[in-house]
């Protein structure tokens, strides 16, 4: 009998104790101030995203926490990406809207981008993207095939980010003669150089973006759209080629999914390593059901920020899959988007 009661006193025990970090966990946020590092500067899609979820998310989580967002550009993004890896805290008050590229960055740049991707925990991206290569309408460019014979120059954040690095593709991939600018502080600083005739054209602009906030360009024909750089067409871009269609070989077309992949997670909300797991699910919580809330929703219409969400297992899936591709396609990728 003594064996029984015992036994039961130290069930008892290990279930109040498990109770006990349950709510813990539940009630962790009350209180809180949660940081949504931003890898670009304001102005662009990254940092309208993060202070739409910033201004949301806090009601969908026990306590109400307070979202804050806070810029740290530079590198091309890589200056967040390493901050939330090795800085922040490591206990859910510290997300981040990171460049898309970051589950490939070490691949691409190991000497700057030293962390394991698969060791951060996805939270959520607001949607998916095709991203695009367009050129101004006083260049007097319209076709991809035109690049052949004439050369615009490109602006971007960074050559080792998707602004550099997809252009760089192109020209490595087609023959186009593309000349690329870098060292723009945001996507909306390479847009702005465009209009002031800085440079002739942005690449690497998401397709959803371009179409919500600079819709009047389209309507105008400011810009011509010369090439979809993702895995598969965007619907409404049917006669704009697709970069993949230039792949020659296996090889080429595996490299390519190397580099669209991350492309399906957007725009994404990433919480640093280490976080506890049962903290991500709340978080990823929060995320599920802040995209579907009808006032986030309608906060979205009104700044033109496109909604088609990703969860964050889909996107850890993403990430997981980039990790198993060999050597042979790394180098080839590697190969593909560098600048010579």
């Amino acid at each position: 009998m003594k064996k029984v009661l015992a036994l039961s006193l130290c069930i008892g025990a290990l279930a109040a104790s498990t109770t006990g970090a349950r709510s813990s966990d539940a009630d962790f946020f009350a209180g809180k101030n949660v940081t949504i590092l931003i890898g670009y500067a304001s102005g662009g899609t990254y940092d309208a995203t993060a202070r739409l979820l910033a201004r949301h998310m806090g009601r969908h989580i026990a306590g109400n926490p307070n979202f804050l967002p806070q810029n740290l550009p530079g590198a091309g993004g890589i200056k967040a990406i390493l901050n939330l890896y090795s800085v922040s805290p490591r206990d859910g008050t510290a997300l981040g809207m990171l460049a898309r590229s970051y589950a490939i960055e070490p691949a691409f740049n190991p000497q700057m981008a030293k962390y394991d991707p698969t060791r951060f925990s996805p939270i959520g991206s607001t949607s998916k993207e095709v991203s695009v290569g367009v050129v101004w309408h006083t260049r007097g460019v319209k076709s991809l095939d035109e690049l052949q014979t004439q050369q615009i120059t490109v602006g971007a954040t960074g050559i080792i980010d998707d602004t550099g690095r997809f252009p760089t593709l192109v020209r490595n991939l087609t023959g186009a003669k593309i000349k690329v600018v870098t060292g723009y502080p945001g996507g909306n600083d390479v847009t702005m150089a465009m209009e002031r005739g800085e440079v002739d054209a942005r690449f690497g602009w998401s397709w959803g973006s371009l179409k919500s906030r600079s819709k009047v360009w389209l309507d105008e024909k400011k810009i011509n759209v010369l090439i979809q750089m993702a895995l598969q067409k965007a619907s409404d871009l049917p006669d704009v080629p697709l970069i993949m269609d230039f792949a020659k070989t296996d090889l080429d077309k595996k490299a390519l999914e190397l580099l669209f992949s991350p492309q399906i997670g957007a725009w994404p909300l990433i919480a640093p390593p280490d976080v506890p797991k049962e903290r991500i699910a709340i978080l990823r919580r929060a995320f599920d059901a802040t995209v579907k809330d009808p006032a986030f929703l309608a906060d979205a219409e009104k700044i033109q920020i496109e909604v088609d969400p990703v969860s964050g297992e889909m996107m850890q899936q993403v990430v997981a899959r980039i990790a198993t591709f060999d050597r042979s396609v790394i180098d080839r990728a590697i190969a593909l988007t560098e600048a010579k």
